[in-house]
């Protein structure tokens, strides 16, 4: 039998824990207007917005470049964080010394030693869901409109 339903408020703060967590992995759905693109990145949880880093003519770069949206999924599949985001603007990883040092501080990695082919992608959350079993998807709505409703 499942467990109690957690409440927004333990939603949010479990959310918030993943989002900032050591090396927080995310799959981020795009599209290029006909075929959907679905790869894991790792991410950074940077001032309520989320940092992606790859090479700047990967497919995730050139859709969110053209269509703006992405959707992301954190975790498993009985322990779900899913966002929709938009993206705020593209940083060559050089130019992004505050994101950048986010970014290594939270990863394994600093993908400003990758080089000039890499980018960070920064994303602002415009909806926010979390669930676990099927007694949480009642309630399962954090964020609207980039508005935390708890």
């Amino acid at each position: 039998m499942a467990e109690q339903p957690r409440t927004k408020e333990q939603r949010k703060a479990d959310t918030l824990a993943r989002l900032g967590a050591a090396v927080a992995d995310v799959w981020v759905a795009t599209t290029d207007g006909v075929r959907p693109f679905l790869v894991p990145l790792t991410m950074a949880w940077v001032g309520e917005r989320i940092a992606l880093a790859t090479e700047g003519a990967a497919p995730t770069v050139r859709n969110l470049q053209a269509h703006g949206r992405a959707r992301m999924a954190l975790g498993g599949t009985r322990d779900v964080v899913r966002i929709d985001a938009v993206l705020e603007r593209t940083i060559p990883v050089a130019e992004a010394a505050g994101i950048g040092e986010a970014f290594a501080t939270q990863n394994d990695w600093d993908p400003r030693e990758a080089g000039p082919p890499y980018v960070f992608a920064v994303l602002r959350p415009e909806r926010i869901e979390a669930w676990r079993e099927e007694n949480e998807l009642r309630g399962r709505l954090l964020m609207r409109d980039g508005v935390w409703l708890v």
